[in-house]
């Protein structure tokens, strides 16, 4: 499904997507394993501001979890810069599963 040679080209872009997600959609425009982990990291920052928006409101307790919850999602973007950077296609654990980018 990956090529490999498009796996070997694009690692770089896979890396930033976790950082910066919008990068590889600009710099490695036809490559599908860019894309996939661009995907990946879009949800992740979605889920960022879901959780930080959401715990932030809840007094007292929401604000107790929120760097919880933050350490759970800098743990997610590392396990995806690890596989992007082994050149794997692994779904995040949670919120990998979520398509979002075609």
């Amino acid at each position: 499904m990956y090529d490999s040679t498009d796996i070997q080209n694009n690692k770089g872009m896979a890396i930033v997507a976790y950082i910066l997600f919008f990068i590889p959609l600009i710099a490695a425009k036809d490559s599908k394993y860019a894309w996939y982990h661009a995907n990946q990291g879009l949800t992740l920052f979605l889920a960022w501001v879901i959780v930080n928006v959401v715990l932030g409101i809840i007094p007292f307790i929401g604000w107790l979890l929120q760097p919880i919850a933050n350490l759970a999602l800098v743990i997610l973007a590392v396990l995806g810069i690890v596989a992007a950077a082994q050149g794997q296609v692994k779904p995040l654990p949670i919120i990998g599963s979520y398509t979002l980018l075609k």
